[in-house]
């Protein structure tokens, strides 16, 4: 009995180990099933938080093919980063007025009533829409922010920062027609990096975007009005990585960048101007004269040296002096490339 009773408790400590032996593989095996698991969800997860909204880069390619007016030799379209979605460029041709509050002899924006000069505005909108129906053309105030001054002011810069109740006035001007603005900066004897930084306030809406004019850059001590000023493409850059924080920061679509030009000196180093998605860069034609004069212009220093975007600059007075008369917005769209950004004084 003795050896019977031994021989079957041993049969079942047997039994006993082998059922705990296989409930512990069991349980092993789906542990790291669970964990797998655990790990795709979470894997899944973040691919989709990181997921970057993009826009049709087909529909972009194209719309850019579009405004190089088929350039034979290949400079434009100009190759750049594609820009984050939200972008004004090429989805719309702006027509800017130009000009500040305090002087009628800076520009249209300025020399007319507000009620006067927002229907003419529209009117120019309106004429170009007709011209390019492919392209929205949208309204926009180019307010000359900061000017350059041949007095040394306060801060013995040669620039006069205007009071923001007057950029106030603008805006209110601009959302009474929906349109964009554009604060334009002449540093004088100061820089890019101080001056656009004192407009952040403004920069940080969705609407409002930037100007910066080199003709009034005096990096030498000079006398705005004395000598004409230049940019190098780290002022460029300077204004360029300002806006891209911002719009990293504030979650905002691209800003755009108005580089105003019309000689060659005035912005040297293009090539190394950095186009980056959260900043579209227009090079505008700023002079004045007959067309021969001002397509010439244009041919030498903005097609020929390629950044991004083009525009020029009609002026109501001194471009229909001496006989001279004023581009039609249909003479414009002959141009090679296409200019996107007008802008009228």
């Amino acid at each position: 009995m003795k050896n019977s009773f031994h021989t079957f408790s041993t049969l079942m400590l047997i039994i006993s180990i082998l059922f705990c032996t296989s409930s512990c593989n069991n349980g092993k095996a789906k542990k790291p099933m669970i964990n797998n698991i655990k790990k795709d969800t979470v894997k899944t997860q973040i691919i989709q938080e990181n997921k970057v909204p993009s826009i049709d880069t087909v529909d972009y390619n194209n719309r850019m093919l579009a405004l190089s007016n088929n350039d034979s030799i290949g400079k434009w379209p100009v190759k750049t980063p594609y820009p984050l979605p939200g972008a004004i460029l090429p989805y719309n041709r702006i027509i800017a007025y130009y000009g500040n509050l305090y002087s009628k002899r800076m520009g249209i924006l300025g020399e007319l009533p507000k009620d006067e000069m927002l229907k003419k505005l529209q009117y120019e909108v309106a004429q170009w829409q007709a011209a390019d129906p492919t392209i929205k053309a949208i309204p926009a105030l180019h307010y000359i922010a900061i000017t350059a001054q041949t007095l040394p002011g306060k801060a013995n810069l040669h620039r006069m920062r205007m009071p923001f109740k007057q950029i106030d006035t603008i805006m209110n001007w601009a959302k009474s027609i929906n349109a964009l603005v554009f604060l334009d900066i002449q540093v004088g004897q100061s820089n890019v990096k101080d001056e656009v930084s004192s407009l952040e306030t403004y920069l940080k809406l969705p609407n409002v975007h930037l100007g910066i004019d080199p003709e009034f850059s005096l990096k030498n001590g000079e006398i705005p009005g004395t000598k004409r000023g230049l940019f190098n493409s780290d002022d460029i850059n300077n204004a360029i990585e300002i806006l891209a924080n911002l719009v990293r920061k504030n979650n905002l679509p691209p800003k755009v960048l108005v580089v105003h030009r019309f000689t060659q000196g005035m912005v040297t180093n293009y090539k190394n101007i950095k186009i980056v998605p959260e900043v579209q860069v227009v090079m505008n034609m700023d002079g004045f004269g007959d067309k021969i004069f001002k397509k010439s212009t244009y041919l030498r220093y903005i097609y020929k040296e390629p950044v991004q975007f083009t525009g020029f600059k009609l002026f109501y007075k001194n471009d229909n002096r001496n006989n001279w008369e004023m581009y039609t917005p249909q003479e414009l769209l002959k141009f090679t490339p296409k200019p996107i950004y007008i802008q009228y004084q």
